[in-house]
């Protein structure tokens, strides 16, 4: 590399470029790998195309030119990981939005049991630092901006080649100490707390996870959880703005707690009820395991369809899927009912809110559009109601029995397998024995909204890829700890 060195980048500097099949590390895989190393004042290049051991997706193909058939004959990660493993170790990785790119690579890395962490930097990052004054800092604009080639656009090397040049660029067009401080922005130290030990850091794992942050007499300050324990709490002593909520808390940390599981759905879990029981001053208060409220439609003895106003605790078989909103209090629920109720022109003695015969109270103050009278069919009716509350609709739960999750961490050699039913997460099992137990407390649990909102996103963002054991196959649950 030309022109003059920074002397913060005291490590050997590789430019990085991924191509992958989506956008998140956990559903996703690298498609295509490019390196540029800067070495001796050259650069030395290596690229590779990965077998992702699925197909990609048709904008992917017309995105990259990579196609499906390429990727067929092509080595998986797992055949090339130690390689490029020693490529990357001991170096400053720079690339084009390089918390996307690294992430990628600590799972991929993660899913052999390899811990991964390296110095990065991004040039998104430096673009904005260095030329503020810019509305956009994405690759396209950087090219334009600087004149740089490019040659082979959205494919890995070709873009850390770009990434490469820019580099040069900026080193040779700004002066030294306004790039010191933008890249030491990036590469700040961790600034420890006063009461912190150091000692404390060193032995941090890479594996998933929660961390609890301590203050003085063991007061429990936060809670908080990452697929890596160690990365993510160093994060929180880098670049800590002064008077900010963030420093309010580092500050105050004596020690710190960490808690191992087998995979980011334990952690989010295990979070969400460390958070609710013990309930720490700097995290955001979760509502405890009480009673919620929901509206029920039913069919009243008319055969109408009617709303009504229940407790949260389990879905009853008869009306399964028919779970309307989540609502902190009654009278919460019952003032957004009356909302549609009024915005729709519903009728309330179609709905079983008003008794008697003929024309309802509403209808008489045109607030009510007549179904009451005959002015629209029940069926019609009956649709209204429903169109109205279908955006708040709960899922029914899609399986016939409780269910186990599996998740398994390479790190550790553990496996954890997690116990639902009807959205309610029984708890953690290793054997039918810990299952059967857990089972029997399946008529004392309440609904928990955020266990659900995590199981439902879990299962959408993992479709098709979830370790899935089917608790009503009595042989299941005898291998639930294989």
């Amino acid at each position: 590399m030309h022109g003059k060195f920074i002397d913060i980048l005291d490590k050997p500097i590789v430019f990085l470029d991924l191509e992958t099949s989506g956008i998140s590390p956990q559903k996703e895989r690298i498609i295509e790998i490019g390196l540029c190393e800067h070495n001796n004042g050259r650069l030395d290049e290596w690229s590779a195309l990965i077998n992702p051991g699925k197909s990609i997706d048709p904008f992917i193909e017309r995105l990259t030119g990579i196609t499906n058939s390429m990727l067929a004959e092509a080595p998986t990660f797992q055949s090339i990981a130690q390689t490029l493993h020693e490529r990357l170790s001991n170096k400053v990785i720079v690339a084009h939005n390089a918390r996307f790119d690294c992430g990628f690579l600590s799972s991929e890395f993660y899913r052999l049991g390899m811990a991964f962490s390296v110095v990065s930097v991004c040039t998104v990052k430096l673009s904005r630092a260095l030329t503020p004054h810019f509305r956009r800092h994405n690759l396209d604009a950087l090219i334009e901006r600087h004149g740089l080639s490019s040659e082979n656009r959205h494919r890995a090397l070709g873009d850390a080649k770009i990434v490469a040049e820019f580099f040069s660029k900026v080193i040779q067009e700004f002066p030294t100490s306004q790039l010191e401080a933008a890249l030491q922005k990036q590469l700040s130290r961790p600034q420890l707390p006063p009461n912190l030990k150091k000692e404390q850091l060193d032995n941090l794992p890479h594996s998933p996870g929660v961390y609890l942050l301590y203050g003085e007499r063991d007061v429990l300050l936060y809670v908080g959880k990452s697929i890596n324990l160690r990365s993510r709490i160093l994060s929180h002593f880098n670049g800590v703005r002064p008077n900010t909520k963030s420093r309010k808390l580092i500050q105050q940390v004596h020690h710190i707690k960490t808690i191992e599981t087998a995979g980011e759905l334990g952690a989010l879990l295990m979070e969400s009820r460390l958070i609710k029981e013990q309930s720490p001053i700097f995290n955001r208060r979760l509502r405890r395991h009480r009673a919620l409220y929901s509206i029920v439609v039913k069919r009243n003895t008319d055969g109408n369809l009617s709303p009504q106003i229940v407790a949260m605790k389990r879905w009853p078989d008869a009306v399964q899927g028919q779970y309307f909103g989540t609502f902190r209090t009654k009278r919460h629920a019952e003032i957004y009912l009356r909302g549609i109720i009024e915005e729709q022109k519903l009728c309330n003695r179609l709905l079983g809110r008003e008794g008697g015969s003929g024309a309802c109270f509403n209808y008489q103050i045109k607030k009510c559009r007549g179904a009451c009278v005959g002015k629209e069919t029940t069926r019609q009716h009956d649709a209204r109601l429903l169109n109205s509350l279908v955006c708040l609709k709960i899922r029914s739960w899609p399986f016939e029995k409780p269910i186990g999750i599996r998740e398994h961490c390479p790190l550790q050699n553990r496996t954890d397998i997690h116990v639902f039913d009807q959205w309610c997460h029984l708890g953690t099992a290793s054997d039918d024995t810990e299952f059967h137990k857990l089972l029997m407390q399946r008529d004392t649990l309440l609904f928990d909204l955020d266990s659900y909102k995590i199981l439902t996103r879990f299962l959408d963002l993992n479709r098709g890829q979830v370790d899935l054991i089917n608790l009503s196959d009595l042989d299941a649950i005898n291998r639930l700890g294989a």
